[in-house]
């Protein structure tokens, strides 16, 4: 199997695991601190928007090579092992049925919460240091 098919596998398991945590945040059987994991790693992974725009050179593809697939592969092993087959059982349904990712707005609103405070941070750091 050739470098570029097993990168292909892997992006789609990826993608797979991205919408069976959406499932693991809404089962019961999921620990609240991992339910949180879950959440926030959706609302990621499903936002429409980067944390670190991909015109950035380098950078802008980091998350989506490093930072997404390490907090979906966590994420992934936090949680218990009859949770995480119940939840890829019903993300294949979803993906039979919709053939898609579903969407999500709480990903804007954590994208652009942590570009407000990043940016207000730079200005309390900017201020600090000139007067």
């Amino acid at each position: 199997m050739r470098i570029s098919d097993t990168l292909r596998t892997w992006a789609r398991k990826i993608k797979h695991d991205g919408v069976t945590l959406w499932f693991a945040c809404k089962d019961p059987g999921t620990p609240l601190a991992v339910k949180a994991l879950c959440a926030l790693v959706v609302a990621y992974a499903l936002s429409p928007i980067d944390l670190i725009p991909d015109f950035i050179p380098v950078l802008g593809y980091l998350d989506d090579v490093i930072l997404l697939p390490g907090m979906i592969w966590l994420a992934v092993r936090l949680i218990p092992t009859e949770v995480i087959a119940r939840c890829r059982i019903e993300t294949d349904k979803w993906m039979a049925t919709n053939g898609r990712k579903p969407r999500t707005p709480w990903g804007i609103v954590f994208v652009v919460t942590v570009w407000i405070i990043g940016a207000w941070a730079l200005w309390v750091y900017v201020l600090a240091s000139h007067f």
